[in-house]
């Protein structure tokens, strides 16, 4: 049996352990559920397998909401962004859509990486089910809503 040294087998390219898995990200990805006051958080793991919940940010202001969510982004080291994308329940989209469009792009522009909307119409209510099946109190029901419906829409 011929023995490969470490350097050798990092350098085999071709070479896949995993041949069924797509190619990972680069890095974490940031996942936003965009709300009027509160937004909620998720980040990615490094291989954009699963997606933990960050804590809700709290933001009165586009202004306050881009700053919030571009400290996340340095923090985690966020090189993509998945927005939810409030959609009306015919799949069209509305003023609330507008909103996160907008506010994707400028966020896509002051973090300079690639910004992605995914469908969000059932991410609270899949959220709220959650919550209700853990039996959690009203209010612990409210502050983890936003966190877990941000879960929700990366693993979409």
């Amino acid at each position: 049996m011929k023995l490969v040294s470490m350097p050798s087998i990092l350098s085999m390219s071709s070479m896949s352990f995993y041949p069924a898995m797509r190619e990972p990200p680069e890095g974490r990805i940031l996942g936003i559920d965009l709300g009027e006051k509160r937004i909620g958080l998720s980040v990615s793991d490094p291989l954009g397998l699963t997606a933990q919940g960050l804590p809700t940010l709290e933001a009165h202001s586009e202004k306050e909401a881009l700053a919030g969510i571009a400290r996340a982004a340095l923090e985690w080291l966020a090189v993509r962004v998945v927005i939810g994308l409030p959609l009306n329940m015919n799949g069209s989209e509305g003023a609330q859509a507008a909103r996160a469009r907008r506010f994707g792009g400028a966020l896509g522009k002051l973090l300079s990486v690639p910004v992605d909307f995914r469908d969000e119409r059932w991410s609270s209510r899949s959220a709220e089910r959650v919550l209700l099946e853990a039996d959690l109190s009203r209010g612990k029901r409210r502050k983890a809503l936003d966190r877990l419906s941000a879960q929700i829409i990366m693993q979409s």
